[in-house]
């Protein structure tokens, strides 16, 4: 072999080691974080069973832990970690997602939270002949922010007849304000919040309602809390990648035994990493290549195939989100069940759009959902993930577009839910798009 040769094999041994060194560090960090939350020392001489108790759930929840981290650390040894670096630093300042903004407005919700929103005005022209057009209302999922929409909203502008748009932050995300630290969150206070923004944002005329994720169950808690306003307000519903409940069941692509383990130590372990959120962020930068392969593992159906650009973008939104505020929200999906707040938009134009590679809200989710709703167009995007807005955006755009002109057509106005169609047929099987 030449000098070269064995230099570069040299090299890439180091590689490996290192990623093996990185790997167990993590399985070290989530040991201690997890002991930490559980309020056990796994050094100390604990009692037998607690301490075998605490052993098996850190077990199994490491165990299933490390093999994701595994995967992750051999994808990423073929690529230098220095020119990774260096290809985020180029895409973060040359890439034009989450570039977009609108005309800025604020909400306030009951507890005096300042809610962010922003306003795309179409053209001036004059309303439709049979009453003003609907505004758009655009819900973001869970450690995001109202860019996520960023496709969407330039199709949306693009159109020849476009149409009004609002798209927001939800609390503690984006430029919307800090809740109050340590209060609960709930899915209830969510769709509360969602509905201050529609009385700021869109006083009067018919809305068209569009949730991904933890939106679409902000939609949903906004149903079941003030279901005369849907009745009376919504022309169009659009639910993305979410879930109406039993959230408990996902086993996040893990073992199940595996997944019930990390389902029974994340709250605690968040808890203990809220506490040192200055620690957090720099173990954040630490291992930023680990981090950058757990998004795309769990934005994305097809990783290798998303434009770099898009994928780090999805990684400056979830990394933007802070430690402590991840923690607060996450108990809110244990309680999430919306499934009879559903009955709402039973009379309603409906899209539920669902990718079959989704590990956080997976495709039997949206499936449910659409057997729900009477009016509902049922779509399962093939080989797609959890951020399918980004991941498939020419898809998502046609699809809310075929909504928008169902709504336009038949709610050109505020018509009372009396005066819409028949209910059609509920589709038998996803369509596949």
């Amino acid at each position: 072999m030449s000098d070269d040769g064995t230099a570069q094999s040299l090299r890439r041994a180091q590689e490996a080691a290192r990623a093996a060194e990185h790997v167990e560090a993590a399985r070290r960090a989530w040991r201690t974080a997890s002991a930490a939350a559980a309020g056990a020392d796994p050094g100390a001489g604990a009692p037998a069973q607690a301490a075998g108790g605490w052993a098996r759930r850190a077990g199994l929840a490491g165990a299933a832990i490390g093999v994701v981290a595994a995967g992750v650390a051999l994808e990423r040894l073929t690529v230098h970690r220095t020119v990774r670096r260096k290809a985020r630093v180029a895409l973060d300042s040359a890439a034009p997602y989450g570039s977009l903004r609108g005309e800025a407005g604020r909400a306030v919700a009951e507890d005096g939270t300042e809610l962010y929103y922003e306003t795309d005005e179409p053209p001036a022209a004059a309303d439709a002949a049979d009453g003003p057009q609907p505004t758009v209302v655009f819900s973001h999922g869970y450690c995001l922010n109202q860019d996520v929409w960023h496709f969407q909203r330039a199709a949306l502008r693009a159109r020849d007849d476009a149409v009004r748009c609002v798209y927001w932050d939800q609390r503690s995300h984006g430029r919307s304000g800090r809740a109050p630290a340590g209060q609960p969150v709930s899915i209830d206070l969510l769709g509360r919040d969602l509905k201050a923004v529609l009385d700021a944002a869109a006083p009067e005329g018919p809305v068209v309602l569009v949730g991904h994720s933890m939106g679409g169950m902000t939609v949903m808690a906004l149903a079941e809390q003030y279901p005369e306003y849907v009745a009376q307000r919504v022309a169009g519903v659009a639910f993305l990648g979410t879930s109406a409940g039993g959230l408990a069941e996902v086993t996040y692509g893990l073992p199940a035994a595996g997944a019930r383990a990390v389902r029974r130590l994340v709250p605690g372990v968040l808890r203990a990493l809220a506490a040192q959120p200055e620690l957090v962020e720099r173990g954040r930068r630490a291992t930023a290549d680990l981090f950058a392969g757990l998004v795309k593992r769990y934005s994305f159906g097809s990783p290798r195939e998303v434009d770099p650009a898009v994928a780090r973008f999805a990684e400056r939104l979830i990394e933007a989100v802070p430690v402590d505020v991840v923690a607060e929200f996450y108990p809110a999906f244990a309680e999430h069940e919306k499934t009879t707040a559903l009955a709402a938009f039973s009379a309603t134009p409906a899209l539920v759009l669902a990718g079959d590679r989704d590990l956080m809200t997976p495709g039997e989710h949206s499936e449910r959902i659409a057997a729900a709703l009477p009016h509902a167009a049922f779509v399962l995007l093939e080989a797609t993930g959890h951020l399918l807005m980004l991941e498939r955006p020419e898809q998502v755009d046609r699809h809310l577009a075929r909504l928008l002109a169902r709504t336009i057509r038949t709610h050109g106005s505020t018509a009372p839910p009396a005066a819409r169609p028949a209910a059609a047929e509920p589709p038998r099987r996803p369509r596949r798009g």
